[in-house]
């Protein structure tokens, strides 16, 4: 029954997307993405698919899915997951993340809104040491 079925939350796992260089508005500028491990201990099998999706000027836009795969990731660590183009910051980036972590398989979507990628945004990201924002 759906009573018995334990409901674990993910913890101590982030999406970050920080620019790579101090923040400009220099729309050749790539920004990138960061799963974070926040936990002491590795989490497994890492699937995390992304995408983007919004409007410009009256027109749906889709970028393209991609899917990344990490058999584990350490403790206290970030592992870089894709590259952001600055014009691509006005569309919605959503990433869902699964992964195993004691003897349980979770999983958690991470949206990133347009206009949340902006500097008053921004926030001191754990572990890999750079400003930018990031969903826990």
């Amino acid at each position: 029954m759906k009573k018995d079925i334990p409901i674990r939350r993910v913890t101590d796992i982030a999406i970050a997307i920080a620019p790579r260089q101090k923040y400009e508005d220099d729309h050749d500028m790539f920004w990138d993405a960061f799963i974070i491990n926040q936990k002491p201990e590795k989490i497994d099998n890492v699937l995390i698919n992304s995408k983007g999706y919004g409007e410009r000027d009256g027109e749906e836009i889709k970028t393209s899915q991609f899917r990344f795969y990490f058999e584990k990731i350490d403790g206290n660590a970030a592992i870089p997951v894709e590259q952001i183009k600055t014009d691509l910051l006005d569309l919605t980036a959503e990433f869902w993340v699964s992964f195993n972590y004691d003897g349980y398989m979770f999983d958690k979507k991470y949206i990133f809104v347009p206009g949340s990628l902006s500097k008053i945004n921004f926030t001191d990201i754990p572990i890999i040491g750079k400003k930018g924002v990031m969903i826990r």
